[in-house]
């Protein structure tokens, strides 16, 4: 099944996203996660914006939620803020734990090192701070 294009709008501009649903092992718990993508004016011929979210604050059964355009317009804002693109052609612009979490807030989300089903994610640096 393909994933649905939604478009929300924050500015004056119109975005393009998409969200996916999959879920990640985390030192042996199954974390909900959640691949965002974001396109710019361009559509997909402009700089893509990627972010790859897991469930917080701890490890739960894996669920059928999905981001709300409430999240999707805060991982918008803070790529924008964090030197995103969207207007130039190509390329893509990934939101990480490492590079961006500490500006990173959506609540019941943090942000994660890029990670792909069936994965083992090593804990974001937030979670492990949550952890102590």
């Amino acid at each position: 099944m393909r994933a649905r294009l939604r478009q929300i709008h924050i500015d004056g501009h119109t975005f393009t996203w998409r969200a996916a649903l999959h879920h990640v092992q985390v030192d042996g718990f199954y974390h909900r996660a959640v691949y965002v993508r974001a396109w710019g004016a361009g559509g997909k011929n402009s700089q893509k914006l990627e972010a790859d979210l897991m469930s917080a604050p701890g490890p739960y059964v894996v669920d059928n939620g999905y981001p709300t355009p409430a999240d999707v317009r805060a991982v918008i804002i803070c790529g924008l803020k964090s030197g995103w693109q969207p207007e130039q052609r190509g390329g893509t612009f990934v939101l990480s734990d490492r590079e961006h979490g500490a500006t990173f807030t959506v609540p019941g989300f943090l942000l994660a090192d890029p990670v792909r089903p069936g994965e083992s994610a090593q804990p974001t640096t937030h979670e492990a701070q949550q952890r102590g």
